[in-house]
């Protein structure tokens, strides 16, 4: 793996603010961290806000290190902000890109504009979460704000985030929702907030509430959907876009909708690697991404010609084949540029369906069925990888059992893609609710099988989001499906396969009934956005070697056992549980002296027969603590995919040292939706 380059000679020197308060109009106050150059005040300089509820005091911490120190260095104030009701800052943050949280950033970004040290411009940059607001408070068009850095982020909260894939339920919205749960309730530091932290952290306890309750209450796309989701109405943002991901992230889909739909100057850079910053990503090639943005920044904050704004307008990562594997370093491949997209250099190679057979020949008019076990999908990996966890797909070859299996001879040549594959498919169904998921993967001459990309369609939701209406059983009718987008390889000999089933554990749960598809081949094809090699990709110039600012000192007290994930079938029952475990161990940063330990378990299991026995259950334990003050939290989430309703069953204790200052258990059920 490459190294990162670590700098700590700075064009300019840089001078640290811990923390200082931002005013809100209703008396709360939000807790902020700044870098910046020592001679601001005389020489002001624009401010780049990053806004989240990940706790800037321990959360973040390690990244804020190498980030916002350096773009202080190089001229810039970074502001590390913490959100309403998050960290160590005043107020309640009842859920997940609220209006208030949205109103809250445009006073900030005002705040800072008046700031003596700063210039007047601001740009907001952000990973997943500050990804996802730095489009939203775009969209609210503060002046200030000049431009923005989104990473690993999504322009639709309904299709393309955590919540529903194809309008069928994630097992995300149970994961992350225990996750952003345990977030929502922690302490803030009493070397901040001083002797009110306990009465700060009760406020927490007893008022944000369970988050994931409103996914699982809002099953359709509705205004709690639309808002936050500038899908809606692409022309309110109007300022620079650069839009980063990667084809092993769960968000690489949106880059290319706002590449072509957002109007304003916009740029899409999209590498193998998982949801982390591209200098310290997995898998690599990483690369020098803080001096890109530092291009970037330039251009649209100082109104420096960085020439930025003169290249393609998508640098996209090709990979090259590589074996299935949970982790890697690096992928090997080569950088394309297109000019705008729908990229000129993309065409469409179509694969039809025979039996068994995918050819550019029309396949006889057979009707195939498939019913797959509830266990179907389980080599899938993670819906969304973090690279510096084995959580990537493994060998395809598991799933041959579970599902339709459709291939090409061996390739006579090299294809590469880039783009969406499409499926488009005549079905039926003998049940009125009723999944399809479709997997692409690349099969070795000796047969492993590397998944390169899928998509997941509830057939309720075959016309549209707004459009949902149950199949007729029996009748066929013609569905298609976009599979998640990808660049990828494929060399001569190799094939390429295309497998069908009605479960996709545990990316989805289960709909109610266990259903059988009827697939129809001669009236179905696969659609590959196949992509020649382009006279633009020979002019890129190579990127920038990785740097970033020191990375931040901590101690290890006591060794977690690290990441597991397993996958387990009792032989007599039948049962199959799937489980991650990642137990981080205690720390202590010596810069604050706060001691802190996480360790969280998610398991998943389900009967192969049986869609109502799907049950997952998640738990987060953390601790914070510096000498008297010690605080404990634990969080369990258990949600039970009934025949008719969503049983959701939570408990949550909070202990300030051996003192027991909240134990509350709750159980929901909400009514299934077509789902």
């Amino acid at each position: 793996m490459q190294d990162i380059r670590i700098v700590t000679d700075f064009p300019r020197k840089i001078r640290e603010i811990e923390n200082l308060w931002i005013p809100m109009p209703d008396g709360v106050k939000l807790a902020a961290r700044v870098w910046l150059p020592e001679d601001a005040e005389s020489d002001p300089v624009p401010a780049i806000l990053e806004y989240l509820p990940y706790r800037k005091r321990d959360g973040t911490v390690e990244r804020d290190a190498l980030t916002h120190p350096y773009f202080a260095g190089h001229g810039y104030a970074g502001v590390r902000v913490d959100m309403r009701g998050s960290g160590d800052s005043e107020g309640l943050c009842k859920g997940e890109y609220l209006k208030q949280e949205q109103d809250d950033c445009l006073v900030v970004i005002e705040w800072l504009a008046r700031q003596s040290w700063c210039s007047g411009s601001v740009g907001m940059i952000g990973i997943s979460w500050g990804g996802f607001n730095g489009l939203q408070v775009a969209a609210r068009r503060p002046p200030a704000l000049k431009a923005v850095v989104s990473l690993c982020s999504t322009d639709d909260r309904y299709n393309d985030d955590v919540h529903y894939l194809g309008g069928a339920m994630m097992c995300d919205n149970l994961m992350w929702g225990t996750t952003a749960w345990a977030i929502a309730m922690t302490p803030p530091d009493p070397l901040i907030v001083g002797d009110r932290w306990r009465d700060l952290w009760k406020q927490r306890l007893n008022g944000n509430g369970i988050w994931m309750q409103d996914w699982f209450e809002h099953q359709r796309r509705d205004d709690f959907y639309k808002h936050g989701s500038i899908c809606e109405d692409y022309s309110d943002v109007e300022i620079p876009v650069y839009a980063v991901g990667g084809w092993a992230d769960g968000y690489p889909n949106p880059i290319f909708r706002m590449l072509e739909k957002l109007s304003g100057p916009r740029k899409g850079l999209i590498g193998p690697w998982g949801h982390k910053y591209p200098h310290f990503a997995m898998p690599g090639p990483r690369i020098g991404f803080l001096q890109e943005c530092l291009r970037w920044w330039d251009q649209y904050l100082k109104g420096i010609n960085t020439g930025i704004a003169d290249e393609p307008m998508l640098r996209a990562w090709i990979q090259d084949p590589a074996r299935p594997a949970a982790i890697y370093d690096e992928r090997p491949g080569r950088w394309v540029a297109e000019p705008a997209w729908p990229g000129p250099g993309v065409g469409e190679k179509v694969l039809n369906l025979a039996p068994h057979v995918l050819s550019e020949a029309r396949g006889e008019d057979t009707i195939l069925e498939i019913s797959s076990p509830q266990t179907a999908g389980l080599s899938s990996g993670a819906w969304c990888g973090y690279g510096l966890m084995p959580t990537l797909p493994v060998d395809q070859r598991t799933e041959e059992g579970n599902a339709l299996i459709f291939e090409t001879a061996p390739l006579t040549e090299a294809v590469e893609i880039l783009g969406f594959p499409e499926f488009e498919v005549k079905l039926s169904s003998d049940k009125p609710v009723a999944l399809l998921s479709a997997t692409l993967s690349q099969v070795f001459p000796e047969g492993a099988a590397s998944r390169i990309s899928y998509g997941i369609l509830n057939l309720s939701h075959r016309n549209d989001d707004l459009d949902i209406v149950p199949m007729v059983p029996g009748r066929a009718e013609t569905v298609r499906i976009k599979l998640r987008c990808c660049g990828q390889r494929f060399e001569a000999g190799e094939r390429i396969r295309l497998a069908l089933a009605t479960s996709h554990w545990p990316i989805v749960f289960p709909t109610a009934e266990q259903a059988t598809l009827s697939i129809h081949c001669g009236d179905s094809r696969l659609i590959l956005p196949v992509r020649a090699p382009q006279k633009l990709d020979d002019t890129l110039g190579a990127f920038l070697a990785p740097e970033s600012a020191a990375p931040m000192e901590q101690e290890v007290l006591a060794k977690g056992d690290g990441f597991q994930r397993s996958v387990s079938t009792d032989q007599v029952t039948s049962e199959t549980v799937y489980q991650v475990v990642n137990d981080g161990g205690t720390v202590r940063h010596p810069h604050t002296g706060i001691v802190l330990s996480a360790k969280h378990v998610d398991r998943f299991s389900i009967h192969p027969d049986d869609p109502t026995s799907a049950v997952g259950t998640c738990t987060w334990e953390k601790s914070y603590g510096r000498g008297d003050w010690q605080a404990r939290l634990s969080v369990t989430a258990t949600v039970c995919a009934l025949r008719d309703v969503w049983r959701i069953e939570t408990h949550i204790t909070a202990h300030d040292r051996d003192e027991r200052i909240v134990d509350r258990s709750e159980v929901k059920e909400y009514r299934r939706d077509l789902n």
